[in-house]
């Protein structure tokens, strides 16, 4: 069917507001994740490409897990922008039934459901795998001798260095700390006006030579002993060899939809438990299926608002999308621990949603203002007035 300027119309109006919703999103969410690693990051000297590979690896994730509700977010905030202009009245009196209406929503659900396939079942295995291979590289990459001005690096367990000042070699400091802990409890805190730094010949420690600074250890006793110095000698390790990296696959996360599908209904024994591959199957198909239902359930919220109140509205549908995603999350729960079958779990609710959103949009099509998402809808905005009428001061009567 080939777009009509109605169509074109409607979609223009959803895109702006999907793709802000979406952009901050995950922007949130990507700096969110970015500041619990840069504490991991500041170890080594090559944490900038370290980053700028953890970002690249964790847009395909972030990008379907946004998805859902910035494309509903999107559909409401249009709907119901028509509806109290009352663009809506006048598109509906010209002869356009609410399923015309509807349909270039539905479209663009069918299309963001094969970006989300390709996203969920293909892109963010390989995007997970390689999110856990950067953080594989950076936890084995520790200390390389290093040093860069004013970053707090870790050089062993228990030693920690950090210089106001470095050269581009990094081999000459000035104004140097390092706090180490011994074995037996012993804290020495060291802090001089410059060193030098080299490594040893076996590759496996640094010498860094202090000059004009003073020593402070403080043993387990709480004795305190202070020294000061015009030279002296600290040993510091560097890394030791990494670990190797498990294959692809160990994890339900990091396996395609094929891949999937194959473990979890194919004869032979798989290596994870079954029930556990059929639930992130039926998991991941179920968000995708989901996405040309919600201009469904997105069209009589949008109707629904001007009478119970925007806020309502957008409240009631956003715990609803909600309760869909942990109903997911607890699905996918109880089939790994408690064993139960993945499609009493996970699918059997998705498809009990979905049918709900198209029960909804059918009894809206022959009153759209009144349906069952306007008396919920208004039951809400209800209660929210009478919590707000309770909490709201009183104020004292006159004598």
């Amino acid at each position: 069917m080939i777009p009509t300027t109605l169509d074109r119309y409607l979609l223009r109006r959803a895109l702006t507001p999907m793709a802000a919703v979406l952009i901050s999103t995950m922007v949130a969410f990507l700096m969110e994740r970015l500041m619990r690693s840069f504490d991991l990051l500041s170890q080594t000297s090559e944490g900038l490409r370290f980053l700028s590979e953890l970002l690249v690896n964790l847009v395909p994730h972030y990008v379907g897990l946004t998805l859902p509700g910035g494309f509903f977010i999107g559909l409401f905030v249009v709907v119901n922008g028509l509806n109290r202009s009352s663009e809506i009245d006048a598109i509906l009196a010209s002869g356009v039934s609410l399923g015309r209406f509807a349909a270039p929503f539905v479209g663009l659900g069918v299309l963001l459901m094969f970006l989300s396939v390709l996203l969920f079942g293909f892109i963010q295995p390989y995007s997970r795998y390689a999110y856990h291979a950067v953080l594989h590289a950076v936890q084995n990459a520790g200390w390389n001798g290093d040093v860069r001005p004013r970053a707090l690096l870790s050089a062993g367990p228990e030693v920690f260095l950090t210089a106001d000042r470095a050269d581009p070699s990094g081999s000459h400091l000035q104004h140097v700390f390092i706090r180490k802990i011994g074995p037996e409890g012993r804290e020495d805190l060291l802090s001089a006006a410059a060193g030098e730094l080299r490594k040893n010949a076996d590759n496996m420690s640094v010498r860094l030579e202090l000059i004009d600074g003073r020593q402070v250890s403080t043993t387990k006793r709480a004795e305190v002993y202070v020294l000061n110095f015009t030279r002296t000698v600290v040993d510091l390790p560097l890394a030791p060899p990494s670990k190797p990296l498990k294959e692809r696959g160990g994890e339900v996360s990091e396996l395609t939809l094929v891949e999937l599908a194959q473990q979890g209904f194919g004869r032979a024994e798989p290596a994870l438990p079954r029930q556990t591959l059929l639930a992130e199957l039926y998991s991941r198909s179920a968000r995708a299926l989901l996405l040309p239902f919600l201009p469904l359930l997105a069209v009589p919220f949008g109707l629904s608002a001007k009478r119970a109140g925007a806020g309502s509205a957008m409240s009631t549908g956003g715990l609803l999308l909600f309760s869909f995603e942990t109903q997911m999350v607890l699905g996918q729960g109880l089939s790994s621990g408690a064993r139960l079958p993945a499609l009493f779990t996970i699918a059997l609710p998705a498809a009990g949603f979905m049918a709900a959103c198209v029960v909804t949009f059918l009894v809206s099509r022959k009153r759209p203002g009144e349906n069952p998402v306007s008396w919920l809808t208004e039951h809400i905005a209800e209660v929210f007035r009478a919590i707000a009428k309770a909490l709201k001061p009183r104020r004292a009567k006159p004598s």
